[in-house]
């Protein structure tokens, strides 16, 4: 998993938004590997909070219920032990039938996965949000089922706002800057619009500026930085610096002290996820804030998508079958949506959208959700690509930014 989507501290049962640490405990309810028996199925999953271990065995016992000629052997990891542990199960020859992680191509370069669509029925595999199944193909099939996901949406300082005299939220870059300046021209500390083009998550940022403006950082086979709609999202940026409309040196500003000045109350625009409601509600909670898609330039729909996914290891076909009933039963609506919910993501599915749509902080994020693009994780280069941003794309403050496109291409390409 890309580790971003762990979120960590507040729990807001009421509007659906749990912010859970990883306490990265481990343990087991059951031995792993693939194994011999049909009815058993091994299923290695990591901890997204404490409550993980007893999530799983709530849909465990529910499923085994319904089915009681098959039984599920859970094992629960950290993060930090997990692809240790399952690159060890795979030479061992003990895979697990079932593995909730991040990264997958390379399971796939070893032909050790199911394609999705021999282990669900159509039903579950169409009720899955279009753009995130996409997002689990190699050469266009799915090899992996989405899990969960967390979006950004653009947070606004109602208060800051009308006092800059801006009466509607921006929708496209003309707006955003408008509006930024205006509030930046407070003073007292105010800042029109949080950057934070800092080593912690510059790719995000980039993503929200160089996709916002019809870029893209590439796809499965090939990463493309240096391009001229990529530049379009750079200077951009620059021009929001110039113009004065960030906060002081966001080269070097990290998202998330920049998002504990939002919730102080000193910025009046920034990008942020689903957790970032429970902090406003931690730290400042009479914060008078709306949510709003991100402004793009020209104002199309657009999110940054973030997913892990849940896949099935080719151990033993007698097992496909069981593989099927097991995520038909997880994914339906009534076992999903509470589990996702408990977890402090977000659905990926239509069925789950649906039901959590009345959940009034949740909303602006679910309604983004169907326009979500991801990093092109699937690359051999992403990695690179990765590092390059966090070390290189804050120096768009001083310098031109065809030559920061250049040098991040440059560490790309260099692997």
């Amino acid at each position: 998993m890309n580790k971003s989507l762990r979120i960590g501290a507040v729990a807001l049962a009421a509007t659906a938004t749990l912010t859970l640490t990883s306490c990265g405990f481990g343990g087991s309810s059951g031995g792993g590997g693939g194994g011999d028996d049909a009815s058993t199925l091994s299923l290695l999953v990591p901890s997204y909070s404490d409550a993980t271990k007893g999530l799983w065995e709530d849909v465990i016992d529910g499923f085994e219920k319904e089915n009681p000629d098959i039984k599920v052997d859970l094992e629960v990891q950290s993060w930090d032990n997990l692809e240790k542990v399952i690159s060890t199960k795979i030479q061992a020859g003990e895979a697990p039938d079932i593995y909730n992680g991040g990264p997958f191509a390379g399971f796939v370069g070893d032909e050790l996965l199911y394609p999705v669509s021999d282990v669900v029925s159509e039903d579950t595999l169409a009720d899955f949000q279009d753009s995130f199944i996409a997002n689990a193909e190699v050469d266009g099939t799915a090899y992996a089922l989405p899990l969960i996901a967390s979006a950004r949406a653009l947070f606004v300082n109602n208060t800051l706002l009308q006092q800059a005299g801006v009466t509607e939220a921006p929708t496209d870059w003309d707006s955003l800057l408008d509006a930024a300046t205006k509030v930046s021209a407070l003073g007292g500390g105010v800042a029109g619009y949080g950057m934070p083009l800092g080593s912690e998550e510059a790719q995000a940022e980039a993503a929200v500026w160089l996709w916002g403006g019809g870029g893209s950082f590439g796809d499965a086979s090939e990463i493309t930085i240096d391009t001229p709609e990529n530049l379009a999202g750079a200077e951009q940026i620059k021009k929001m610096i110039d113009a004065g409309a960030t906060q002081a040196d966001p080269g070097s500003t990290q998202r998330s002290p920049l998002m504990d000045i939002f919730i102080q109350g000193k910025i009046g625009m920034q990008v942020g996820l689903p957790p970032t409601v429970g902090q406003i509600e931690e730290g400042n909670p009479e914060l008078d804030y709306s949510i709003v898609p991100i402004p793009t330039k020209d104002g199309s729909p657009f999110t940054l998508g973030v997913m892990d996914q849940l896949m099935a290891f080719q151990n033993d076909g007698d097992k496909q079958e069981a593989i099927t009933k097991f995520f038909d039963y997880y994914y339906s609506a009534d076992v999903y949506v509470p589990w996702v919910q408990a977890e402090g993501f977000l659905p990926v599915t239509k069925s789950g959208a649906e039901q959590l749509s009345g959940e009034e902080a949740l909303k602006p994020f679910l309604d983004v959700l169907p326009d979500a693009q991801f990093y092109p994780s699937t690359n051999p280069k992403w990695s690179a690509t990765d590092g390059a941003f966090k070390s290189l794309f804050g120096q768009l403050q001083t310098k031109p930014a065809q030559d920061v496109l250049t040098e991040i291409q440059a560490q790309v390409d260099a692997g």
